[in-house]
């Protein structure tokens, strides 16, 4: 599996010390969810973050490929 573009959506608000977990990832905080998104270099890369969600005991609500536009830059991991 190359390379792609993903979207993880937990339940709830996560903290600093929770996002800290998911280097790498961009974060965007909505009224009831996280949603991290970025590139995920190969199927083991995905495996492994959800692998974390499910060993900080998180709600994974939804997780998501997105398709890339031709412009669309690189994202910025979060910065909490």
């Amino acid at each position: 599996m190359p390379a792609a573009r993903y979207e993880i959506r937990i339940r709830g608000r996560l903290s600093a010390p929770l996002l800290s977990a998911f280097d790498g990832l961009l974060c965007t905080v909505e009224p009831v969810e996280t949603v991290l998104s970025g590139r995920v270099e190969d199927q083991a890369a995905l495996y492994a973050h959800l692998q974390r969600v499910q060993s900080l005991g998180l709600e994974l609500v939804e997780v998501r490929r997105i398709h890339d536009a031709p412009d669309q830059s690189p994202d910025d991991p979060c910065d909490e």
